[in-house]
């Protein structure tokens, strides 16, 4: 019985290690985070230093931005999101590629997002200009069809 009891405290105690250093983990990502908040969920945390997921726009800028008239290239992501996974990685160097900035709005942190711009999935990236949508793309799209995008839409 005694070493059940010992056992089953050092059980608890790695638990409660894991705990701690995944917490302190946690806090030294969302030290200086793109977001407007700290409570975000584990999925954004760990996208937080990930190159691919730089340049996130808050609602409030790409609102403000989109009304501005300028151009913009708006990529709808959600780091839970399995296609999102698998073209957002190809996504960024093509972008880089052509010289093209894209913002990135993560629907899961800012779900109104949904709505306001009308996202049916993710990913989805729109371009707009003098302040309305000139098109969009959904889906994780080939690399071919993201310079296809690039070219006839962004870049004309």
């Amino acid at each position: 019985m005694k070493k059940l009891l010992i056992f089953g405290g050092i059980i608890i105690a790695v638990f409660v290690l894991i705990f701690v250093l995944n917490s302190q983990k946690n806090k030294d990502a969302l030290a200086n985070n793109p977001y407007d908040t700290d409570d975000l969920r584990q999925s954004t945390i760990d996208l937080i230093d990930d190159p691919n997921y730089q340049n996130i726009i808050l609602p409030d800028e790409l609102k403000k931005k989109v009304s501005s008239g300028e151009p913009v290239t708006a990529y709808f992501f959600s780091p839970e999101c399995v296609h999102c996974q698998e073209m957002t990685p190809r996504l960024s160097p093509i972008a880089e590629k052509n010289d093209i900035e894209i913002v990135k709005y993560n629907v899961l942190e800012y779900e109104k997002g949904w709505n306001d711009y009308l996202i049916e999935a993710t990913p989805t990236m729109i371009y707009f200009e003098d302040g309305k949508e000139v098109e969009r793309v959904t889906g994780a799209i080939s690399n071919d069809q993201i310079q296809l995008f690039f070219d006839e839409i962004v870049l004309k």
